[in-house]
């Protein structure tokens, strides 16, 4: 191949460019909420205010959150003094990246004023400052509406849990947005919101992006805060964007962006915005279908393989030299898991209830106390070599990009990993997505684009992977691909 618990007031066959005519006349539906991008400029040009496009959002969420239910909590009042403070300063002339904006925000970001529940039951406080992410969505103009539902501690790729219940995913009500971001994910995909921010630690980005037809930024570590985290879960989570179009992803990655006077990875800025009205150039981009090393035998299913497939073609068509390769990904997984479970160890310990807590949750916490320490110091001296050798792939052999499946699988159905051990969970999501993690272990960069449907019509994805410091790359790349594809056509029928 080539050339909510209630809110509260505090297809057709795969293809790279798939056509939905069971859906394409809808006209009793809504008019689709304006992108992120779009609706800045509607009200820069004072084509609608902010409190029309903060009041629309809020009447969305309410609607859908009986069957979504992608909200832990809403910010009824709070942003709608905000829009009407927002319309203030844009009759004055004022003017800023976002100004007016509504957006939304993942629940293991801080909100000052609103607990941060992180997927947990139990009752906490409100906290009393905002996360630094949010502290520069504010500074951009954003208006945070409300906080998207995560499962316990970001742990799973499905958003469900005694917390708050099931959230859905809008092509399917049957299946899972995926996780952890699946509240994110499923509130941008429905058209509650513009754009979300999420948290990726093993794929809680890039796994819901593909399962709801989304562009879902992995940022390069570092280059969204953290804070009031310095290095959360040992360095492998990050913040990142979920939006339809690369645009709008690029926007709120570039109005997140920042560092933190405390935070220990500081790489430097990039203009993401000026990346996706870039043209890429001409990339040598490697396919692996192959994922590391999980001792499950997974693959990619084989909608998901078409769909990749597809998607090479047509990098292909637009100029690219696509070829088969294989990472050396090596015993990768064995720094993986030390790392994850010190992580989720470290934000389980703080929870005032620990008996609510999950089982699971409580094995992966028992685990992570075992591996702290000297095992998890080893497992991050590690990542040098980690990052010599996979990075060979693009220092050695010359690649621009990796391109791969973003999950092995569909979109489970709801109810999937009920009931399960912490192993047969820790199996069963390894067999399903295998392909993300070990690029938050090197924390570099990668984006999810939209791949296409399975014959029922649920979303698949494909992850453009690059070596430190590529968002800029990955993101033209993204652009161009979406110029061709123009997947932001396609609704779901909860919309």
């Amino acid at each position: 191949m080539s050339s909510a618990e209630p809110t509260e007031q505090t297809g057709p066959a795969v293809r790279s460019h798939p056509q939905h005519p069971q859906h394409a006349e809808r006209p009793s539906r809504p008019a689709p909420m304006p992108g992120l991008a779009e609706s800045a400029r509607l009200l820069a040009d004072s084509a609608t205010t902010s409190t029309a496009l903060v009041a629309d959002a809020l009447a969305r969420i309410e609607a859908a959150q009986p069957t979504l239910n992608a909200f832990r909590h809403l910010r009824a009042e709070a942003a709608l003094a905000e829009a009407a403070e927002a319309d203030r300063r844009l009759a004055a002339g004022e003017r800023l990246p976002l100004l007016g904006v509504p957006v939304a925000v993942k629940d293991d970001t801080d909100v000052a004023g609103l607990p941060t529940h992180f997927g947990c039951d139990g009752e906490r406080p409100p906290v009393t400052a905002d996360s630094e992410a949010v502290r520069r969505l504010r500074a951009a103009g954003a208006v945070i509406v409300g906080k998207t539902n995560s499962c316990e501690l970001g742990q799973w790729p499905f958003t469900e849990g005694p917390a708050f219940g099931a959230t859905r995913n809008p092509w399917n009500t049957a299946h899972t947005p995926g996780g952890s971001s699946g509240g994110s994910a499923a509130a941008v995909a429905a058209g509650l919101v513009p754009a979300a921010l999420g948290s990726d630690g093993a794929g809680s980005v890039r796994i819901p992006a593909a399962w709801t037809h989304l562009v879902g930024i992995k940022p390069q570590r570092g280059r969204v805060s953290v804070h009031p985290h310095h290095d959360a879960f040992q360095g492998l989570t990050v913040n990142g964007p979920l939006a339809r179009t690369v645009a709008d992803a690029a926007l709120l990655l570039d109005a997140a962006a920042g560092a933190h006077p405390d935070d220990f990875h500081r790489p430097p800025a990039v203009r993401a915005s000026d990346a996706a009205r870039r043209d890429p150039g001409r990339l040598r981009i490697a396919l692996a279908w192959r994922p590391p090393l999980t001792l499950t035998g997974a693959g990619p299913d084989p909608e998901v393989r078409r769909a990749v497939a597809a998607l090479a073609e047509t990098l292909a068509r637009l100029g690219h030299h696509v070829e088969e390769a294989r990472p050396r990904y090596g015993l990768i997984g064995l720094t993986f898991v030390p790392r994850a479970t010190a992580g989720i160890a470290e934000f389980a310990a703080r929870h005032p209830e620990p008996a609510l807590l999950d089982p699971r949750t409580r094995s992966a916490l028992r685990t992570g106390t075992r591996l702290g320490g000297r095992v998890v110091r080893a497992a991050r001296a590690r990542e040098v070599r980690q990052h010599r050798r996979i990075g060979a792939l693009f220092d050695a052999s010359g690649y621009d990009v990796l391109l791969t499946p973003t999950t092995a699988a569909p979109p489970p159905r709801i109810g999937t990993f009920d009931r399960l051990s912490a192993w047969r969970t820790d199996v069963t999501m390894a067999a399903a997505c295998p392909y993300a993690w070990p690029w938050n272990v090197l924390g570099w960069p990668g984006i999810n684009v939209p791949a296409g449907f399975t014959r029922s019509g649920l979303p698949v994805g494909a992850q453009l992977l690059g070596p430190s410091r590529s968002e800029e790359r990955l993101i033209a790349l993204a652009a161009q691909l979406e110029d061709d594809l123009r997947w932001y056509e396609h609704r779901p029928p909860i919309s």
